[in-house]
């Protein structure tokens, strides 16, 4: 009689961990252990206990919004639908912010000739400023944007701003588009939102610039304990050069990161 080769044993709880893990690398924003629940019809106990161990060996990380994919995680790969991979790094660096300066970090990234938020980490004591009017429309009255308008060819930047109204969202905000550009042109390298986008806030933004990416990074603050300082400038390029770093890398190996968000 003909031998059969014997089916392998697989290991239902492995492979169980696997797919969450999948669902999380493939995702571009936190996914909750709900929602992992519902997508792989597992319990939320089971869902719960493989979580878990997935933490404690660094393949997931539990973020206040959700999961995202932890310090263990190979990764190996970049490709334009690796989402969560990105989110992971872009979130990883806007924690070291976060951690370094306790204030809430963003980053946003110009693409197609608008500009997204791509992420926010928020910080215990400074939470987010409302964002009730979007980066699209806002650019111009806030660090993220002014910075990345900054950094932008000048026909590029005139031709958003053609696009584009100065809309006075504050009695601080530059509205009138030379008094905007001069300020453009004199940057030292950061950018400020000098209570232009909301009263009682300011932010101060830097670049993060790569092959094909033209991003920002910024932190916002109460006013009344603004200081921003030469030191607090250096932290943020740190984190920013460092984010550069890796996103070129991915550039090089062949995949233009997709940086745009829903949020």
């Amino acid at each position: 009689m003909p031998t059969t080769e014997a089916a392998p044993t697989l290991i239902g709880s492995v492979q169980r961990a696997l797919r969450l893990v999948d669902i999380v690398a493939d995702s571009a924003r936190p996914v909750t252990v709900k929602a992992l629940a519902a997508l792989t019809g597992l319990t939320q106990g089971t869902t719960y206990n493989l979580v878990r161990t997935l933490i404690h060996e660094g393949y997931l990380a539990n973020e206040p919004d959700g999961l995202v994919l932890g310090a263990s995680f190979p990764v190996f790969r970049a490709a334009p639908d690796a989402g969560g991979v990105l989110l992971a790094r872009v979130r990883s660096s806007l924690r070291q912010v976060t951690d370094a300066v306790g204030e809430t970090a963003y980053l946003s990234r110009y693409h197609d000739g608008e500009m997204y938020l791509v992420d926010i980490v928020d910080a215990v004591r400074s939470p987010r400023i409302d964002l009730s009017v979007a980066l699209e429309s806002s650019a111009h009255a806030t660090a993220l944007g002014k910075q990345i308008l900054t950094d932008l060819p000048g026909e590029e930047r005139l031709d958003y701003l053609s696009r584009h109204r100065l809309e006075e969202l504050t009695p601080r905000t530059i509205s009138d588009r030379g008094a905007l550009l001069a300020e453009l042109e004199r940057s030292r390298g950061f950018a400020l939102d000098r209570e232009e986008y909301a009263i009682g806030n300011m932010c101060v933004a830097v670049p993060v610039i790569a092959p094909n990416i033209v991003a920002s990074l910024a932190i916002s603050l109460p006013s009344a304990r603004a200081q921003v300082d030469r030191g607090l400038v250096s932290k943020l390029k740190q984190t920013a050069t460092r984010l550069s770093l890796q996103l070129g890398a991915d550039a090089l190996a062949g995949a233009e990161p997709d940086l745009r968000s829903s949020i």
